[in-house]
């Protein structure tokens, strides 16, 4: 490596987290009810994994049961990175037996790197729990995988003395051929293949939750992407409610990738030039100004009651909470929302999921934490939680209370090429 390299590598270190620091606003009563989130959450990880395979049920009651009518077997790709991250934070919180969490995570790597199928190392969105067999003849997703490759490194990373470990997790990612889903002609990452139609037409052409895979596939140690990629989606501006910022999606599409990444302090180069930590600060406010301004429609939000994104509803499930648009909002309350941006802006989001908690504990909360969604005005509460709504607010409470996910998942030395390749420090 370059001493310049070396300096690079080196300043990206430095701009993340001291552990100590970031708990600073946080009292102990508040450290004490994420504690109790968190600790619910993983719940829903270990208890709805199969412990052969790591593949997670996409969703269950949120007492725990299974739903009846529903295909009861049906696990989501991303939920495994989830899972395996939440079995790290499990083991250094000792909220189990660290020795049954290490060998969960042996147990999901095995399987992930000779037993699942795959194409090309991509994986298909939902498969079947227990055979890992494709489901609902869903597609390889380029962004499930993704996820799913962001748990993987983070356990390669928290367990690097585990040499099966380690090194079954590098079976998984150097696997994947990420050029094989690259259109040479606009740089972009298609969405996801098909076996019947082929490479799906749509691709990542704007800012979105992609920034993992994108970062992900820079830094592949065997099929890599040009940097170049980085800076051929489109990024547009939203002005609304007195903020401005960088993407027009549900506040999810700010979170997942920086449940892993930490990119606060950094941005990246020319053109664009974005602090992305700080974008998905002023997301956050703007959406919590969003849902305010819907109290003339639905009094129940307030400043302290707030936040819709991709959820179940009373009428199915619904992508909202697109600041610009009003379409197919009722009112409907998303705990993750607040929950996913813990990381970004405790400031607001902690008392909003204490709020709730305080008010509607008894209706609300459960095995798992919290529903999944609720109307305070229909009275509306769902029966179910999903999975990936429970995995972003774990991850990002752990971020806020110690940063430990972005720091394991950064000492991967295939993050810091790409990191360092993108990102600068100002």
């Amino acid at each position: 490596m370059s001493t310049l390299s070396r300096r690079r590598f080196l300043s990206f270190a430095a701009a993340l987290p001291a552990l100590s620091s970031l708990r600073s606003g946080i009292s102990d009563s508040d450290d004490a009810f994420l504690e109790d989130l968190s600790c619910r959450a993983f719940l829903f990880f270990w208890e709805h994994a199969d412990p052969n395979t790591g593949l997670v049920l996409d969703r269950v009651r949120a007492n725990g049961a299974a739903i009846p009518g529903r295909n009861l077997e049906v696990a989501s790709i991303a939920l495994s990175g989830f899972a395996l991250t939440a079995m790290c934070i499990a083991s250094d919180r000792r909220w189990m037996d660290p020795n049954r969490l290490r060998e969960r995570v042996r147990a999901t790597l095995r399987h992930f790197a000779y037993v699942q199928d795959h194409v090309r190392g991509w994986y298909y969105h939902f498969v079947n729990r227990k055979s890992g067999e494709r489901a609902w003849t869903s597609e390889l997703s380029t962004i499930d995988t993704a996820l799913l490759l962001a748990g993987v490194l983070t356990a390669q990373q928290y367990y690097r003395d585990d040499a099966e470990i380690f090194n079954l997790a590098y079976i998984v990612y150097k696997r994947v051929d990420f050029t094989w889903m690259l259109d040479k002609r606009t740089g972009l990452l298609h969405l996801g293949w098909d076996p019947e139609a082929g490479l799906l037409r749509s691709e990542w052409a704007a800012y979105d939750e992609q920034a993992i895979l994108f970062l992900l596939a820079i830094g592949s140690p065997t099929y890599p992407i040009s940097s170049k990629c980085w800076y051929r989606f489109d990024r547009p501006v939203i002005e609304a409610y007195g903020y401005k910022f960088v993407g027009h999606g549900p506040l999810f599409t700010h979170q997942y990738s920086q449940a892993w990444l930490y990119l606060a302090g950094l941005r990246d180069g020319p053109p664009f030039e974005i602090d992305y930590f700080q974008n998905s600060v002023a997301a956050t406010y703007a959406h919590r100004a969003y849902c305010l301004s819907l109290r003339g429609y639905y009094p129940n939000y307030s400043e302290h009651l707030w936040g819709i994104t991709a959820s179940d509803s009373d009428i199915g499930y619904v992508i909202w909470g697109d600041p610009l648009s009003r379409r197919d909002v009722d009112g409907t309350v998303v705990p993750c929302a607040p929950g996913g941006s813990l990381m970004f802006a405790p400031e607001i989001c902690l008392p909003a999921l204490r709020y709730m908690h305080e008010k509607f504990a008894k209706y609300i909360y459960g095995r798992y934490g919290f529903a999944d969604a609720f109307n305070p005005q229909t009275l509306w509460v769902d029966p179910d939680v999903v999975g990936i709504d429970v995995g972003i607010t774990l991850l990002s409470a752990e971020n806020l209370r110690s940063g430990r996910v972005w720091r394991w998942f950064h000492q991967s030395s295939d993050v810091q090429r790409a990191s360092e390749q993108l990102f600068r420090r100002y």
